[in-house]
């Protein structure tokens, strides 16, 4: 699992995970904190652009607080076989 963190300018961190599903062969993005976020994408980085542009919307649909900036602090966990 790939969990990332979306921290506004206030200090306020909305944590977004990034899990594979190998079964359908896609890149799945949720978050607890942001109500309603479920993306997918082939890869990693599609995802990641997909969550930079949807991650403010859902967020201001949800009357949680925004800021002008959005800025990922990125914590990747690779399981080892």
């Amino acid at each position: 699992m790939d969990s990332r963190k979306i921290k506004d300018d206030s200090g306020l961190e909305y944590v977004v995970n990034f899990e594979w599903d190998d079964e359908a062969k896609v890149w799945i993005a949720t978050s607890d904190d942001i109500d309603g976020l479920v993306l997918e994408a082939k890869s990693l980085d599609d995802l990641m652009q997909r969550v930079r542009t949807a991650a403010p919307e859902i967020i201001e649909l949800n009357h949680l607080p925004i800021r002008p900036s959005v800025r990922f602090s990125v914590n990747r966990r690779e399981k080892v076989a």
